[in-house]
């Protein structure tokens, strides 16, 4: 019964559900991913940062988060 609040998407090459209607910043959130040292990538296309509590996941969508991390 409580799938019917679920949808799967795509994260980093991992498929996993999340809650229906969940946005990007909350699905970054979860995951504890540092916002200034990363980029995002939804269904191949560069998200910007600051629209991401406004871009809705949706069933099938392919996330993809780079974390860079500095060397010498």
């Amino acid at each position: 019964m409580a799938r019917k609040n679920k949808i799967k998407i795509k994260l980093n090459g991992k498929i996993i559900s999340v809650d229906k209607g969940i946005n990007l910043g909350i699905l970054i959130n979860k995951f504890k991913f540092p916002l200034n040292k990363i980029a995002i990538e939804k269904n191949n296309l560069i998200v910007q940062k600051n629209k991401i509590k406004k871009i809705i996941l949706k069933s099938n969508d392919k996330i993809e988060i780079v974390h860079f991390i500095g060397g010498g």
